[in-house]
């Protein structure tokens, strides 16, 4: 499928700049916002790259569903009375949540999605830790050893398949940062039979030639949110999958004044369109019909639970949103993404994408 770029314009055009690799160092935050710095150029650690790559069950998964939306039961890979005994329920849309580097099970990303999820619908959600790896403080050996992490999800779904029966078009994986990689390969070990795959603000430094980056070709439909990527963003700045997002421009997200700010948004605004999926946008052609609000183009709705979207829509909802569509709103926007405060005025003198770059609109519903 055509890969399509989406920009949600409370702004202008995406540079769509990937980070320059020739930068030393990279920083990045935990969910207490500590910031740990790594050198990009350090060799991995391959003892631990072995274990990862040898041991699947170096991955664990926590079952959530409406029996249980706060107290998780474990599922485990080649245990089949694991996963029989729980209230796993493969009538359902099955979700898997993957974290990034230096996340675990119970991270704030998952945490919110989750519940959003739970309230919405019926589904399973399947919450993946990969923190034996993922905790790790050298950068450069999560980004190598992320295939294998990867990989050992897939084969965990396919064991989930043969036990349960659920189907892999009833499967949607969402990964935050190096997560959304995480995702994307396991959507590759799958033959790309999943569903959806949406990476939120997929992980930048290392990856933006990567051969091992979340692909189109890793699910039936590929989308991705971006909102910092840019040159020293955190979030890769490029497009990965067949629809992507690019809030605000893909960086510098409104109401944030740091790189870990903007990069979380991603996970903030999916979780609300999960609850309203309300955030609407429309195709335009060049800059002049963005600030004349005159764009003609197709409608998409960002995010969302849909397992059947495809990268274009004429639902209900996107009809009603044309009613609402605006280009600029002066709501300031919080830090904390709400339904309702969806961000502040911005532009900027920016040249036009190319020519398969797309800018969006989005209404508020």
């Amino acid at each position: 499928m055509k890969s399509l770029l989406y920009l949600l314009v409370l702004v202008y055009a995406v540079t769509a700049l990937p980070l320059d690799e020739s930068e030393q160092k990279y920083s990045q935050f935990d969910e207490n916002a500590f910031m740990y710095q790594t050198d990009l150029q350090e060799e991995g650690e391959s003892n631990i790259l072995d274990e990862v790559a040898r041991n699947p069950e170096n991955n664990r998964y926590f079952l959530f569903t409406r029996q249980n939306p706060t107290s998780s039961q474990t599922l485990v890979i080649n245990n089949a009375n694991s996963i029989t005994s729980s209230n796993f329920n493969a009538r359902v849309p099955t979700v898997v949540l993957v974290h990034g580097w230096l996340g675990k099970e119970n991270t704030d990303s998952n945490s919110l999605i989750r519940d959003s999820y739970l309230r919405k619908s019926d589904v399973n959600v399947i919450v993946m830790d990969w923190i034996r790896l993922a905790i790790n403080p050298y950068y450069p050996t999560v980004v190598r050893g992320v295939p294998a992490v990867g990989r050992g999800l897939g084969q965990f779904l396919a064991f989930l398949n043969g036990v349960t029966g659920a189907p892999f078009d009833s499967m949607h994986l969402v990964g935050f940062s190096l997560g959304a990689h995480v995702v994307g390969n396991a959507g590759r070990e799958l033959g790309g039979r999943i569903a959806r795959i949406t990476g939120l603000d997929p992980a930048g430094p290392l990856w933006s030639s990567n051969p091992d980056r979340l692909s189109p070709s890793h699910a039936i439909y590929v989308e991705a949110i971006h909102t910092d990527g840019g040159i020293l963003g955190l979030g890769i700045g490029s497009a990965v999958g067949n629809t992507d997002f690019f809030p605000n421009g893909g960086k510098s997200q409104p109401g944030c004044l740091t790189s870990i700010c903007d990069h979380n948004r991603a996970w903030e605004l999916f979780a609300a369109t999960v609850t309203y999926n309300h955030l609407v946008g429309t195709q335009c052609q060049n800059m002049q019909e963005v600030s004349r609000n005159t764009c003609t183009g197709s409608r998409l709705n960002m995010g969302n639970d849909d397992l059947n979207k495809r990268g274009k829509e004429s639902s209900t909802n996107v009809k009603k949103a044309v009613k609402n569509l605006i280009a600029f709103t002066k709501e300031k926007i919080k830090t904390k993404v709400s339904e309702k405060d969806m961000a502040s005025k911005k532009m900027a003198n920016e040249e036009d994408t190319k020519e398969n770059q797309f800018y969006i609109l989005f209404s508020n519903l």
